[in-house]
């Protein structure tokens, strides 16, 4: 279902602690959805009656307003129940991935949904079948059929890709095998997956789990032990090249499979039609990106200057160049988070102290946890927000991140009924991003540190590296990926490898050592797997909410900000380009992305002369040397 989105945002990782020793403080409290699986069982029942149900409405919308309101509001009741139903299992499923017995309820309400899909099949094909003039004087008449005006009518804007009954009940049978390659992908790389373990220069053995990894590039000084440590996190996707490239094949066979039942002319409109977004955002944004790749190139340059090193590597671009090894204690980071949303208002700020408060948030690492940061909005309960909290900066920030969207979510479905409370992709990061443009503000004015400043001005700039620059050359590869598949080319591993390369090439030209492994790193970006089509969404978002981070310090301040609240409230209660340009936004306009190549270039620029200006201070003995 739609709805199972998860806003998944980081690739850290497990590591050998036992879940046991964790205190439950830092664990999620799941009773607020089921007390226990006697009542999950309960749910599950009731969502299987209703589902039945629904059916029986079959061949009566023809009724009037009063049939297509119980309809849709036993639609909402479904919905809302699913929520709860689906998340209770796969929540405590994401802490400990080896336990098949979690895994098998997981599977089984995933299996229930493919039969909801069939059961209600017949909804869109019976609906289209009235005219909507006729729909639209029953909205008008009926109480209560006005919240759902908008889904209706986007219902109608999609009519010449919905199919006749028989069709909408064979995709909707589809659906229990098109999740399969995503399936197998997060059993290959989080419950099989077996890390390797390198020896450090000290002598010391580490297993190099993905947080493991994270932490030895954002934190070694030795460039030996990052290469180590880089040879071993890749090698286990080059040994298994062949069977990622499947996958990724079958995940890309799959979407032209949909986009072609449904007549979309392209996999990318086919993503892009619910959204109703222009196909020209995408190739704008990627064409804009790739003329303005200097600044990246010109940051690596001094990169590679600044830590003296003969040859750089890809491997090198994520350590602080400062020794940076200040570590966050969760304690703190909450702290930091709560005081930096104050310029969002008092109410946006309770709620967040409240989800610290209130374990809405698995916190650490532990043994089969699955890897990364998501947010999951349970409607009708909160948000759960899974971290793998390791104490460093990036931590932080990821926090920050992910509280971004569960205030979304809270805002959303505390101001919008059901039927439009869930907001689109396409939305998503801009809370979260903007979140994270607080944190910074708030850190940089209460850091009187020189080298901390440098280090906050670097995590500034990774941060659009990152979030913009990466995320456009991710979603370059996966659009070519499945332009391949369009034209019936074939997809194997050695496609891939070369596709990526040229990215790398095209993006960081002679400023990176091209060594072989990173040809793999299509292997392990989950939201290939997961969610295609959503990686060029963080740089449209990042674009977005650097525009209004840049209202919001120019002045007139309550009025940007009512604009954004609403734009949170607003949920998917309309198109979010539309969304969007209410609170001051133009995607279409290539200058709202050249300005984030601007950002860049002015914060390398202002990089350079704080460095310089701190090096010459270390000189003259005012500032001392770590």
């Amino acid at each position: 279902m739609k709805w199972m989105t998860l806003f998944s945002d980081t690739d850290n990782g497990q590591n050998e602690l036992d879940r046991s020793t964790i205190d439950d403080t830092f664990k999620w409290d799941l009773a607020p959805i089921f007390a226990g699986w006697a009542e999950w069982e309960s749910a599950f029942n009731t969502l299987e009656s209703k589902i039945e149900l629904f059916q029986s409405y079959k061949d009566k919308l023809n009724q009037g307003g009063k049939t297509l309101l119980e309809v849709q509001e036993l639609s909402d009741e479904l919905g809302m129940l699913a929520y709860k139903v689906y998340y209770y299992p796969a929540l405590q499923y994401d802490t400990d991935q080896r336990k098949n017995d979690i895994l098998a309820k997981k599977q089984t309400v995933q299996n229930l949904f493919a039969r909801w899909q069939a059961a209600t099949a017949w909804f869109a094909p019976e609906l289209l079948s009235i005219p909507q003039d006729e729909v639209f004087q029953w909205i008008d008449s009926t109480p209560g059929l006005e919240k759902y005006r908008f889904p209706i009518s986007e219902l109608y804007r999609s009519q010449e890709h919905v199919l006749d009954e028989k069709g909408e009940r064979l995709l909707a049978l589809s659906a229990r095998f098109s999740g399969s390659p995503t399936e197998a992908y997060s059993a290959l790389s989080t419950a099989d997956m077996i890390y390797p373990e390198i020896t450090l220069i000290s002598g010391d053995t580490v297993r190099v789990t993905p947080g493991k990894y994270r932490s030895i590039l954002n934190l070694n000084p030795e460039q030996e032990d990052r290469r180590r440590a880089f040879e071993a996190h890749y090698g286990v996707f080059e040994k298994s090249k062949n069977t990622y490239a499947a996958l990724y094949n079958s995940i890309c066979q799959r979407d032209w499979f949909k986009t072609q039942s449904r007549n979309y002319p392209t996999t990318l409109e086919a993503s892009l039609f619910s959204d109703n977004v222009p196909r020209s955002v995408v190739d704008t944004l990627i064409a804009t990106t790739k003329d303005g790749i200097d600044p990246l190139q010109k940051w690596h340059r001094l990169r590679k200057e600044y830590m003296n090193l003969d040859k750089y590597h890809l491997y090198d671009g994520s350590l602080a160049l400062l020794k940076g090894d200040k570590k966050y204690s969760y304690e703190e980071a909450c702290n930091h988070v709560i005081e930096s949303v104050a310029p969002l208002g008092d109410y946006y700020q309770s709620r967040v102290r409240e989800a610290f408060e209130s374990r809405w948030i698995d916190v650490f690492e532990n043994e089969g946890k699955r890897s990364g940061a998501y947010s999951a909005g349970v409607y009708g309960v909160h948000p759960y927000m899974l971290m793998n909290y390791n104490d460093t900066l990036d931590d932080v920030f990821t926090l920050a991140h992910e509280m971004g969207h569960s205030m979304h979510s809270i805002l959303s479905n505390e101001n919008q009924p059901f039927a439009t409370s869930e907001y689109t992709i396409f939305v998503a990061e801009v809370a979260s991003t903007l979140n994270e443009a607080l944190l910074m503000e708030h850190l940089l004015n209460n850091s009187t540190d020189p080298e901390e400043r440098l280090l906050l001005l670097q995590h500034t700039i990774e941060g659009i590296t990152g979030t913009f620059y990466t995320q456009v050359m991710f979603a370059d590869f996966e659009l070519i990926g499945h332009q391949l598949i369009e034209q019936g080319l074939p997809l194997t591993a050695e496609v891939l490898n070369e596709l990526y390369m040229n990215l790398i090439d095209k993006f960081y030209g002679d400023t990176v050592e091209k060594d072989d492994l990173y040809r793999y790193t299509w292997a392990r970006i989950p939201h290939f797997y997961h969610s295609p089509y959503y990686v060029y969404q963080y740089a449209t978002c990042y674009a977005s909410s650097s525009h209004l981070m840049s209202e919001l310090q120019a002045g007139n301040r309550e009025a940007v900000l009512e604009r954004y609240l609403t734009l949170l409230k607003s949920g998917g209660s309309d198109h979010p380009m539309t969304l969007l340009n209410n609170a001051g936004v133009d995607l279409s306009d290539s200058a709202t992305i050249q300005a984030v190549i601007t950002k860049l270039d002015n914060y390398v620029d202002r990089f350079e002369e704080e460095w310089d200006r701190y090096q010459a201070a270390k000189l003259i003995g005012t500032v001392s040397k770590k």
